[in-house]
C-alpha cells in the first residue's frame, strides 16, 4: 500500500494507558503473550453483532464497553495491548456478563506471528485495543498473524472492536502512526511538512466504514483539531484522496454499528469531519503555513456532544450531512496557518 510521508510530530497518544513493567513470562500458562484472564479459558461461541467504538482516550467510557459487550453476546473479550496493561480485565468484566476477559501483552513481531495468540484473537466475540503508542503497534503487529486475526474479527467474524487513544488511532483506514514524538497543532499548521510524522493509508486494520477516514483522540483536551486538519490536507496534497475525520474527545467514544451508524457516548464531544473535493487547501506546501479557506467554508464539521447512553446519530457510510441528528454544524478553516470556526 502506498504510504504518506507526513511529518508532524506526535507521540502515541495514550497517557490513560501507562507503561508498565512487562512480564518476562506469561501469566497465564500454556497462553503465550497473556497477562491475565477472568473466567473461562474453554472456548465459546455466541451470536455476535459488528460495530466499532472509536475512544478518545483519557479514562474508560462505560457506556462504550457495554455497547460492545452487548453486541458480543456474553462471550469472550480479548483485551491487546503492548504495554503490559492489564486492567482492563476486571473493568470490562464488571461491566456485563462474558465468559471470559483475557488481555495478551504483545511485544514483539514474534509473539503476533505466534499461532496459539493469532487463535485467541479469532476466537473472540468482542476485542478491545488498549491506549500506549501506536508506533508499537504498527512496528509489531503489522504484517503479522495477529494482523489477519483482527481484520479477521472485522471483516468476517464481525465482532465488536473498539479501541482507545493509540488503539483507536490504528482502527481508521488512514492512521497518524506516532513516530517520533506528539504532534502540536500549531506547529503543523505553520508547516505542514514538518519532519517528525508519518500518516499511513489501509496497510494495517480494515475496520468497515473507516476506509476514509483519519481519526484523532484526545481531541479537546490537546486542542488536536489544527493537527488534524493538517493530516487531511496532507493526504489531499499527496495522494489526491479527500479523507474524512472522526475524532472523539477525552472519556468520549464514536460507537458505529454494523449499518454504519454512529452514536456518541461519554462525557464531552465528538466531531465529524466532511471535505469536499472542489476545496482542496490553497497552500499546502513545505515550510509555508497552511491556507484552506475556501471564503470561511473549507470543511463542514459536525458536533455531536456525547451522553451515558449514546447520543445523536451520523451516517459513516457516506458521511451524509441530511441524515446528522443530535448536533450542530459548524464551518472550519485554516487561514494563514490559523484554524477558524463559525456556527452555521
Amino acid at each position: 500500500m502506498k504510504k504518506i510521508m507526513i511529518v508532524l510530530t506526535v507521540t502515541a497518544m495514550c497517557l490513560n494507558a501507562c507503561y508498565m513493567r512487562v512480564p518476562k513470562q506469561p501469566a497465564v500458562a500454556g497462553r503465550p503473550a497473556s497477562i491475565g484472564i477472568i473466567g473461562d479459558t474453554a472456548d465459546v461461541t455466541t451470536p455476535v453483532k459488528g460495530g466499532v467504538a472509536l475512544i478518545g482516550g483519557g479514562g474508560n467510557v462505560d457506556g462504550a464497553f457495554q455497547w460492545m459487550i452487548e453486541r458480543s453476546g456474553g462471550g469472550d473479550v480479548v483485551v491487546l495491548t503492548a504495554s503490559g496493561n492489564g486492567g482492563y480485565n476486571s473493568d470490562i468484566d464488571s461491566l456485563g456478563k462474558v465468559n471470559s476477559v483475557e488481555t495478551l501483552n504483545i511485544t514483539s513481531r514474534e509473539l503476533a506471528n505466534n499461532d496459539t495468540v493469532a487463535n485467541i484473537i479469532r476466537n473472540a466475540e468482542m476485542l478491545f485495543i488498549a491506549g500506549g503508542d501506536q508506533s508499537r503497534y504498527m512496528n509489531q503487529w503489522r504484517g503479522t498473524k495477529v494482523n489477519d486475526a483482527i481484520n479477521y474479527l472485522l471483516q468476517e467474524k464481525k465482532v465488536p472492536v473498539g479501541g482507545t487513544s493509540a488503539g483507536c488511532a490504528i482502527l481508521s483506514g488512514f492512521y497518524y502512526s506516532g513516530e517520533g514524538g506528539s504532534a502540536v497543532s500549531d506547529s503543523v499548521l505553520a508547516n505542514p511538512y514538518d519532519s517528525l510524522v508519518k500518516v499511513y493509508n489501509n496497510d494495517f486494520l480494515h475496520a468497515p466504514y473507516l476506509r476514509d477516514v483519519i481519526s484523532d483522540q484526545h481531541y479537546l483536551k490537546r486542542g488536536r483539531e489544527g493537527r488534524h486538519v493538517t493530516f487531511m490536507s496532507r493526504i489531499i496534497k499527496d495522494q489526491g484522496i479527500f479523507p474524512r475525520g472522526i475524532a472523539p474527545d477525552e472519556k468520549t467514544a464514536v460507537c458505529i454499528d454494523e449499518a454504519g451508524m454512529a452514536k456518541v457516548f461519554g462525557v464531552s464531544k465528538a466531531y465529524f469531519i466532511l471535505t469536499d473535493s472542489l476545496k482542496k487547501p490553497e497552500l499546502c506546501d513545505p515550510g509555508q503555513p497552511l491556507q484552506w479557506n475556501h471564503n470561511g467554508q473549507a470543511l463542514k464539521v459536525y458536533e455531536i456532544p456525547a451522553s451515558a447512553s449514546g447520543n445523536g446519530s451520523f451516517r459513516v457510510t457516506d458521511f451524509d450531512a441530511a441524515t446528522a441528528s443530535g448536533g450542530a454544524w459548524y464551518w472550519w478553516w485554516v487561514e494563514n496557518g490559523q484554524l477558524k470556526k463559525k456556527a452555521i
